[in-house]
């Protein structure tokens, strides 16, 4: 009996070791306020690991091309910080509201984040 639970005993604790252990230093909603059209505004949000292995951000997507991110890219270490870096660059006037979603290592579903604001 123990033979045939011992490959799903494997796999069980191999998801538990990969999953990445961390919690947001920083909210994970910004509210930019008033901004001006075609002026670039960024934002940083912080996340720490809170894991006993490295963590690392495989990938960060936005909903749309007026959102440029930017992110850590070496493994975060275990106590220490890292972060995405959001750029809003308004195009067109009145209210946003945007998503961000960031895939950390051995995640299939990702973290969202949420951007919005006022353009004048």
């Amino acid at each position: 009996m123990l033979t045939i639970l011992y490959p799903f005993l494997f796999l069980f604790q191999s998801l538990i070791s990969t999953a990445p252990n961390f919690v947001w230093v920083s909210a994970t909603s910004h509210d930019f306020g008033d901004l001006k059209l075609n002026v670039p505004s960024p934002h940083e949000f912080v996340f720490k690991n809170t894991g006993d292995a490295p963590l690392l951000v495989d990938n960060v997507r936005s909903v749309c091309g007026c959102t440029a991110t930017e992110w850590t890219e070496t493994p975060i270490l275990p106590g220490e910080e890292g972060f995405v870096k959001v750029v809003f660059d308004a195009r067109k006037q009145g209210y946003f509201y945007k998503k961000v979603t960031v895939y950390f290592n051995h995640q299939k579903k990702g973290e969202k984040l949420y951007v919005e604001g006022f353009v004048e």
